[in-house]
């Protein structure tokens, strides 16, 4: 077995390993500085591993491994919504204010079909983050390629929670009525 093989595994255990044990999730960029590598790698590195079916996922925030216990809310609903890209921070600030988890984010592309975003957005911080990482690469949104128009799975602990934060939303004119 050549030696670099055997490096490129003990890489990813150890970012297996890592992910495991954090209760947070670890940019790429963190990972590939950890571990004296390009960011490349561990893309990489993180695709062979999810390829193994690990529940890896990239989140807005990082990586993050998705263990049992994490999504233990008693309620959880699709919604679609629509606004404008510049409205993103105040939907999900709503949504977070009112202690409903943004699980992730879906839109119908025309080609590709459902594209689904894992997001884990559950408090304010939380949205700051998001939006400075957007706002720092440029990124878009991914409403933006279907003219404001998403769903958002999102979760509580109470039916209340999330009636409130869908009558807030309403109030702002983002929630999407059939």
């Amino acid at each position: 077995m050549d030696q670099r093989s055997v490096k490129s595994s003990e890489r990813r255990e150890r970012i297996l390993n890592l992910l495991k044990h954090s209760r947070e999730p670890i940019k790429g960029s963190d990972l590939a500085e950890m571990l004296d590598v390009s960011r490349q790698v561990i893309v990489g590195d993180v695709s062979l591993l999810k390829a193994k079916n690990l529940p890896i996922v990239a989140t807005s925030q990082g990586y993050l491994f998705m263990s049992d216990q994490t999504d233990s809310f008693a309620i959880e609903r699709t919604i679609a919504c629509k606004h404008l890209p510049e409205e993103s921070e105040i939907e999900l600030n709503i949504l977070v204010d009112h202690g409903v988890f943004v699980k992730d984010v879906t839109v119908e592309h025309p080609v590709y079909g459902d594209l689904m975003a894992s997001l884990r957005i559950a408090n304010r911080r939380d949205v700051k983050k998001f939006m400075e990482e957007i706002r720092a690469t440029s990124a878009a949104f991914l409403l933006e390629l279907t003219g404001g128009i998403h769903l958002h799975t999102i979760a509580a602990d109470n039916e209340g929670a999330i009636q409130e934060a869908l009558e807030a939303l309403e109030e702002k004119g983002i929630l999407l009525q059939s």
